[in-house]
């Protein structure tokens, strides 16, 4: 039997509690030491070395290190047999390794330290207990076992508990349940459902959950990792790593470049071997002289600079990205987010405020807005007959007590009030109507709603409570001659004690037509899942002093004043930014605890159901296998009374099927969901800490908007990577071929290990980073996202790769054979180094355009790039004019350079005119 299921007298005595006296210090002893104290677990820190392996593991990485082996490898067997051994290319690939994982490790390090001083934790939050016969305060991670806990407005929750006292005690349950709404609670009630979901244990206050209203004391049941709060948290720590869409591909293309690379090495290989045999040459040190130059290849054909292009193109997004308010804890989540095609989202606190609010008012005989309200009557109702405070700072609302009354307080601060109560002339006539329109309501003194100057005036006389038998609330206050009443309540309820009625601001007749012609209105927004709220007035005479024995006399004959219409309405940017994600190819799923009507609600105002959209509950997906559920998933739009573990299943299923999933959440109830998806977006300032350590990115604004804009951050990313990705193998492609062709033509390689290796490390990463500087285009949110098993390498790419770099192999034959542009001996070692290299340098400009757009429409919108490419040429003037003794160069006349420019330029024209056919063609069709 669950805890929720047993009467308040066997858990007492299973705990051996005086519910009297409370624990003595030998029972906290005792308790804790049994049960644990009040803290998490901590998590695992994770040491640098570990970062650095997992560092590692990344397929660009992992083969440029076990390349980095081979080299060094090779030369120390050079090295022992007194051969000449060259380490620089060595160098250089363990400097691009270093450089690559140092940038993640210190940009994600930096988001963390970020993290952290946005999650600080007060841990000295105390806490009412009653111990040896006493209340006393102690510090909430010292609450055990067995403990009573007094709680009342405004307290938050230690810890799980069983209730043994309430008194009209209301508790938000959001951030565990997804419930907006405030669950009353009763310590008389007892479960006897054993799969009740929390949202339906009346009896329990669950840890860090908010009272709202009223009081109780709870004996506590559960601390730290046995709380529900803890045992998400603990799930969150056993869930395994989750690899993403742009690593699986870049593994994808790690595996492809190996396997070319080994071919290509296979078959120069055995080339070697073959003209050794033919030669009878054949001896140990001529096979091994083949393996090292087929090593050598396989070498060559890796982007070495490709790994470090990534991070740093990350790492600079992470900074544009935080100024965008999306704080990046995970280095890859900045490119994941762009490929995103599902999002599964939680509904209170992310698509709605979570904070109920007055959307409509119903006075005088007409439907209005609450910021429209003139009847003063009304007004007062809302801030005399209640017991809640607000607190305005920083132009945000507290509510402090009930929230629905909160909502009432707030609702007044927009509505046509008196400024200064006091000094009004018109507040005390008798008017429906309030006669000065207010311009500001904060006090700048005190920081809180003049609402307080309203009560102060009126005379409190006594108050009879709500409750949930009689759904009614009434205040009296004492006039000059007389005593007002004021009720505020469940709509039948006032009607029901209603004969009159206030209509275009007269006292009428509160007929059967107009009450039907009300309930009619209340139905309508009551179908729109919002709640419903009546208030009415009266004058009494001065003769009632026994007010316990008269609430009834009070509270008959009243005159109906209005009904408000409540609930927790949409964030202000959410329609727009679910309309974008639809023309994004983005779905949006609503997971959430909430009940099914408001959650439908909530799909109607966003306007997501189609004819053949499924809304659920999940204790029906619960009773469906993986493959009846896959069968409807796509078509499921609104997922209600949600629980974790029905979230992260839900994700699961739509990874398995191939999606990329974002979950965004900011409760406990969504951690485990938002660990699992691909990118895990939590609230930054109304999530709690346990989804905020589950996320990859943290939204600082809590906007759903923030979440396009990484969208777009994030395709604009992935584009930038094809774009590198498109020049470095072009680079490399170029590079095999012309060394695999001089070596199956016999003639001399072209280049020197150190030119090689500046083409490699230093030519194709200063071009490359600026191709990840791109702009964003303005075609990015009008296409569908990219799928998970897209191949990072498209078709169109590939053929420009092929194209342009047999173009750039033909063109620098020809300057090898033939020795076309001129010079002498001498210089033909530079001339071919230095056409190579600014080949590669004007076919960076090819790279920027994916498609068939021409590159001079967005020629000159990158100029880090220009200002980049400008650098780079003017080193490698210097290099061939001046390095003559590490390059191996020669320095050139002004008309060879200019020879050498006009011939490297041709890779443009050529791609060009390539564009224009492929245009017309498809114009053609």
């Amino acid at each position: 039997m669950k805890v929720f299921q047993e009467s308040i007298e066997e858990i007492v005595n299973e705990l051996g509690v005086n519910i009297i006296t409370g624990l003595n210090e030998k029972q906290v002893g005792d308790s804790q030491n049994k049960y644990g104290k009040n803290e998490f677990s901590p998590g695992e820190k994770v040491s640098l070395w570990k970062k650095i392996m997992q560092a590692l593991k990344e397929p660009m990485i992992l083969i440029l290190f076990i390349a980095a082996l081979i080299t060094i490898g090779m030369n120390l067997y050079k090295y022992s047999q007194g051969m000449h051994a060259e380490f620089t290319e060595s160098i250089g690939i363990v400097v691009a390794i270093t450089l690559s994982v140092s940038i993640k490790i210190i940009m994600e390090g930096k988001s963390e330290k970020a993290f952290e001083a946005l999650n600080n934790i007060n841990d000295d939050v105390k806490v009412k207990v009653l111990r040896n016969g006493s209340i006393q305060y102690i510090n909430k991670k010292d609450v055990a076992v067995g403990d009573i806990v007094k709680l009342e407005i405004g307290d938050k929750s230690p810890a799980d508990g069983r209730l043994i006292d309430s008194f009209q005690l209301k508790v938000d349950e959001s951030m565990l349940t997804g419930e907006s709404i405030a669950v009353n609670k009763d310590y008389n009630e007892v479960i006897l459902n054993e799969k009740a979901p929390l949202a339906e244990r009346k009896n329990m206050i669950f840890s860090g959950t908010f009272i709202t209203y009223g009081q109780g004391a709870i004996v506590v049941t559960s601390v730290g990792d046995d709380t529900e709060m803890g045992n998400i948290a603990a799930e969150l720590k056993s869930t395994e790593g989750k690899s993403t869409p742009l690593q699986e591909k870049l593994d994808k293309l790690a595996r492809s470049i190996t396997i070319l690379g080994v071919i290509a090495a296979g078959i120069i290989f055995l080339y070697e071997i073959f003209k050794i045999y033919t030669a009878n040459s054949i001896s140990f040190d001529t096979v091994q002289e083949a393996f090292m130059t087929s090593v050598a290849l396989i070498v060559a054909a890796v982007p070495e600079g490709l790994p470090t292009i990534v991070a740093m193109t990350l790492a600079l997004n992470i900074i544009k990205m935080a100024k965008s308010n999306a704080l990046v804890r995970k280095l890859i989540a900045c490119e994941t987010i762009g490929c995103i095609n599902v999002v599964c989202s939680d509904k209170t606190g992310t698509l709605t405020k979570n904070q109920m609010t007055v959307i409509d008012v119903w006075s005088n005989g007409e439907l209005v807005k609450p910021e429209q309200l003139e009847n003063r009557l009304m007004i007062e109702n809302f801030t005399i007959n209640s017991t809640a405070d607000i607190n305005v700072e920083n132009e945000k609302v507290e509510f402090i007590g009930n929230p629905t009354e909160g909502s009432l307080i707030k609702a007044f601060t927009n509505t046509i009030c008196c400024k200064n109560p006091k000094k009004c002339k018109n507040y005390k006539k008798g008017t429906l109507v309030c006669g000065e329109k207010c311009e500001k309501y904060i006090s700048k003194e005190r920081g809180t709603v003049i609402y307080e100057d309203i009560r102060n005036l009126s005379n409190i006389v006594f108050q009879y409570p709500f409750n949930s038998e009689k759904k009614s609330m009434t205040t009296i206050i004492e006039e000059d001659d007389f005593y007002k009443t004021y009720t505020k309540g469940s709509p039948e309820k006032i009607i029901s004690l209603c004969n009159r009625i206030i209509i275009n601001n007269e006292i009428c007749e509160f007929t059967d037509e107009l009450k039907k012609n009300i309930n009619g209105e209340i139905v309508n927004l009551q179908k729109e899942a919002k709640r419903i709220l009546a208030f009415s007035h009266n004058n009494i005479e001065k003769k009632c002093s026994d007010w316990n024995s008269s609430e009834k006399d009070i509270e008959k004959d009243m005159i109906f004043d209005g009904f408000v219409s409540i609930a927790d309405p949409l964030r202000d940017d959410v329609y727009d930014a679910v309309r974008k994600c639809k023309k994004s190819g983005i779905n949006l799923k609503i997971l959430t605890g909430d009940n099914v009507v408001t959650a439908t609600s909530i799909a109607k105002q966003l306007d997501i159901i189609e004819d053949d959209s499924i809304i659920i509950e999940a204790q029906h997906i619960d009773e469906m296998s993986d493959d009846e559920l896959i069968n409807i998933l796509d078509r499921i739009i609104v997922i209600a009374r949600s629980k974790p573990v029905t979230k992260m299943r839900i994700v699961k299923l739509l990874k398995n099927q191939g999606n990329v999933v974002a979950v965004t959440g900011d409760g406990i109830n969504d951690a485990p969901a938002l660990k699992n998806a691909d990118v895990g977006i939590a609230m930054g300032i109304t999530g709690t800490e346990v989804s905020k350590e589950a996320s990859d990115i943290v939204l600082l604004d809590d906007s759903f908007s923030t979440i396009l804009k990484g969208v777009e951050w994030g395709r604009g990313i992935y584009e930038n990577f094809q774009r590198f990705i498109q020049f470095q193998l072009t680079v490399n492609l170029v590079a095999v071929l012309i060394v695999f062709i001089c070596e199956i033509l016999g003639l001399d390689l072209p280049f020197t290990t150190i030119q090689l290796l500046w083409v490699n490390l230093i030519m194709d990463g200063p071009p490359a980073l600026s191709l990840g500087l791109e702009a964003l285009r303005s075609h990015l949110m009008n296409e569908e996202p990219v799928k998970r098993d897209a191949n990072i390498i498209t078709k169109n790419m590939l053929y420009r790769i092929v194209c342009n770099g047999i173009f750039i192999v033909i063109m620098m034959m020809l300057l090898i054979k033939k020795e076309i542009l001129g010079g002498t001996y001498i210089e033909q070692s530079s001339i071919v180094f230095t056409t190579f290299v600014m080949f590669q340098l004007f076919n960076a400009f090819n790279s920027r355009e994916l498609g068939n757009e021409s590159i001079f429409s967005n020629l000159l919108k990158n100029k880090t790039m220009l200002s980049i490419i400008g650098g780079t040429f003017i080193l490698q003037i210097l290099i061939t004019q001046f390095g003559g003794i590490v390059f191996r160069t020669s320095p050139l006349s002004l008309i060879m350079w200019i020879k050498i420019i006009a011939y490297s330029f041709s890779v443009i024209f050529f791609s060009e005119i390539l564009k224009i056919i492929r245009r017309y063609l498809e114009n053609k069709r």
